[in-house]
């Protein structure tokens, strides 16, 4: 196919002016970046960007776009706007739940003196009246769709909970969760179904680069405000019981975007847990975590845990110590706590956060797989890691080995374990 033919089906490039608004360039086609380095798109990396996507604006950062003409990438500081030359600057899009990108917005970060805050950049362009991302979907689960969390709808439903249930600081901490950040969980609280937050834990034992729930750069604000209390058992309980006595399909999970590590508070959640089960055996228990200490896990496990999420960036130590930044633990706990899980009978899953360019190498992809061959994983989420492009980039280690693509990689780990779910979200097991 010539280049003319090729670019041809192309999305157009996205800019943006100072003021944040939106264009498509008239000459140069969109690409993307895998790690820090350009990547041209073909019709298979691209998909129409769902509704409740986002987009956003990279501040003193040109594109960096596809010459039709030439084939070669180029870097773009400005346009003729009613004809005066203007910057312009490069766009990133933020997919709905459920999409995995298969590259990163291509831009010009030489110039950038700040951190960008925590989403997931993704690359975006414009074609046929819409805006394309360069992503696919791993998984379509309607419990998390947007269309189902109107608002107008929550408001009168905390009403009505808040008459039957005793005040408390977690209920009105999960109150904020819901109103202002907007936490899909916490709503499923209020509206009495399917996954609901439990979080406890004030602290964290690792000091992970994109952290949700702290950040001291007053540039790059934390998206979630950390529980600042411990909670009691007692309400713990009412609010998992309620939950799990009325609602459908119904799941309660430790271990939250709004506080730190779970398993600092192991022995607040292990009591929670049995007098859970005292009092009720409906329901999913499940535990998100850093899978820190495999000993906490087993205690957890046994007081009636029923399943478990696992969290790492990379199947690789380093990888995963240059993200993760552990205090007193190390990789090969978090590869234990896995093993435990599954002997113990839990499900159990990684929530395993993808880059792409990194994620996606060939060295990646075998330690991944020596992993999931040795623990016999259940599931691999595999969940958009949000944070600016280029810090992840600058912390990562070096590495020569090649990207083989996003799309690429979930196929050959779907050859290779086909009884191995790959996909996004949660999921009730009892």
């Amino acid at each position: 196919m010539k280049k003319e033919q090729y670019t041809k089906n192309l999305p157009n490039m996205l800019y943006a002016d100072s003021e944040g608004r939106v264009y498509d360039h008239p000459y140069y086609k969109m690409t993307g970046f895998s790690g820090n380095t350009p990547r041209s798109l073909s019709a298979d990396d691209f998909i129409p960007m769902p509704e409740y996507s986002k987009l956003f604006f990279i501040p003193d950062c040109p594109p960096i776009g596809l010459d039709p003409s030439t084939g070669e990438y180029a870097v773009v500081p400005e346009v003729e706007m009613d004809g005066v030359l203007a910057k312009c600057f490069a766009v990133a899009a933020f997919p709905e739940a459920g999409l995995v990108r298969t590259h990163l917005p291509a831009a010009d970060y030489g110039s950038k003196t700040y951190t960008l805050p925590m989403w997931g950049y993704t690359a975006v362009g414009f074609k046929d009246d819409q805006y394309w991302i360069a992503a696919f979907r791993v998984e379509y689960n309607p419990k998390w769709d947007p269309r189902n969390y109107d608002d107008r709808k929550l408001i009168p439903a905390i009403k009505r909970y808040c008459k039957k249930s005793a005040d408390g600081p977690l209920l009105n901490h999960l109150i904020g969760c819901a109103t202002n950040n907007h936490c899909f969980a916490a709503k499923n609280l209020f509206l009495r179904r399917w996954e609901a937050p439990l979080p406890v834990s004030r602290r964290c034992n690792s000091h992970c680069l994109g952290c949700l729930s702290l950040q001291k750069d007053p540039l790059c604000k934390a998206s979630h405000e950390r529980i600042s209390f411990k909670p009691s058992r007692g309400e713990i309980v009412s609010i998992a019981v309620a939950h799990l006595n009325q609602a459908p399909e119904p799941v309660v999970s430790f271990g939250q975007g709004c506080e730190g590590e779970p398993l600092t508070e192991y022995r607040l959640i292990a009591e929670s847990i049995k007098e859970i089960r005292k009092q009720t055996d409906k329901g999913t228990i499940n535990l998100n975590t850093n899978g820190s200490s495999p000993e906490k896990v087993r205690l957890i496990a046994k007081s009636g845990l029923d399943s478990i999420r696992i969290s790492m960036n990379s199947a690789r130590r380093e990888f995963y110590e240059a993200y993760y930044r552990p205090k007193g633990y190390d990789f090969e706990d978090v590869i234990s706590s896995i093993a435990v899980s599954q002997e113990l009978g839990l499900y159990t899953m990684v929530n395993y956060l993808v880059f792409p360019g990194i994620t996606d190498q060939e060295e990646e992809l075998e330690a991944l797989t020596k992993l999931i061959r040795s623990t016999g994983l259940h599931f691999l989420h595999l969940k958009n890691l949000c944070i600016d492009p280029q810090l992840y980039v600058e912390r990562m280690p070096a590495s020569k080995s090649r990207a083989l693509g996003m799309k690429t990689m979930a196929g050959l780990l779907r050859l290779e374990f086909p009884d191995l779910e790959l996909g996004y979200f949660n999921k009730p097991v009892r």
